[in-house]
C-alpha cells in the first residue's frame, strides 16, 4: 500500500471512528445523566440498574458485539450495532458519576436552597447540577476515553473506523498497518483525555479543588 493510500486510509477511518464515538457518547450522556439524576429521586431503583449497567462491563466487548448481531432492530452487521454496544459500555461511568456527584453535594446547601423556597426542580438545576458537574464531567471523560478505545474492535462486524487498518494489519502480519491505527486512536484518546480534564477542571469548584490538592 503506497504512503499517500495509507494516510488517505487513516484520515477517512478517523473520521469514521470520531462519528461512532460523537454519536454513541452523545445518546451515552443523554440517557446516562437523567437515569443517575432519577436514582437521586428513587433510591429503590439504585440496586437493579447499578446491577445492570456493571454487568454489561463484565461483558468481553466482542462477545457483546456478537450478542447484539441477532436482535431485531438494533442488531445487524454495521455501525448500528457498535453505537448501541458503545452506549451500554458508557453508561456506567456517567449513570456512576452523576448520581454520586449530585448525592455528594452538601446537605446544608440542600437546606439552605430550600429554606429559601426552592421547589425539588429548581434545587436541581440551579443548585445540585452546577455543583456537580465537575463530577458528571469526569464520569463523561472515562466513557470518553473507553469508547475511542472500545471503538477499534468495532471493526470486526463492519463498523469501520482505525480498527479497520489494527485488523487488516494483523491477518497480513504488517505492523505498520497496525501502527496506523493503534496510534491515531491512542492520540484521540490522549487529546480527548486532556481536554475534558481542563474542562472538568474548570467547573470543578475551588473548594472542591483545594480538597483534592490537601488529600
Amino acid at each position: 500500500m503506497s504512503d499517500v493510500l495509507l494516510r488517505y486510509d487513516i484520515l477517512r477511518l478517523t473520521v469514521e471512528h470520531l462519528l461512532l464515538i460523537a454519536v454513541s457518547t452523545g445518546i451515552a450522556v443523554a440517557l446516562g445523566v437523567p437515569v443517575g439524576i432519577v436514582l437521586t429521586r428513587r433510591p429503590r431503583w439504585r440496586k437493579p440498574l447499578f446491577a445492570f449497567v456493571n454487568a454489561v462491563q463484565t461483558i468481553p466487548s466482542l462477545a457483546l458485539f456478537g450478542f447484539l448481531i441477532p436482535i431485531p432492530g438494533i442488531g445487524g452487521i454495521g455501525a448500528r450495532t457498535a453505537i448501541v454496544a458503545l452506549v451500554l459500555y458508557a453508561l456506567l461511568p456517567i449513570v456512576r458519576n452523576t448520581y454520586a456527584g449530585i448525592t455528594a453535594v452538601d446537605p446544608h446547601v440542600r437546606f439552605a436552597a430550600l429554606a429559601m423556597g426552592m421547589t425539588d426542580r429548581q434545587l436541581l438545576w440551579r443548585v445540585e447540577i452546577p455543583l456537580a458537574l465537575g463530577v458528571i464531567l469526569a464520569g463523561v471523560r472515562v466513557a470518553l476515553v473507553v469508547s475511542i478505545g472500545t471503538a477499534t474492535i468495532a471493526a470486526a462486524i463492519g463498523a469501520g473506523g482505525l480498527g479497520v487498518l489494527i485488523f487488516r494489519g494483523v491477518a497480513m502480519v504488517d505492523n505498520t498497518l497496525i501502527l496506523a491505527g493503534a496510534v491515531p486512536a491512542a492520540l484521540l484518546a490522549l487529546a480527548a483525555d486532556f481536554a475534558l480534564g481542563h474542562v472538568e477542571r474548570r467547573l470543578t469548584p475551588k473548594g472542591l479543588r483545594r480538597e483534592e490538592r490537601s488529600r
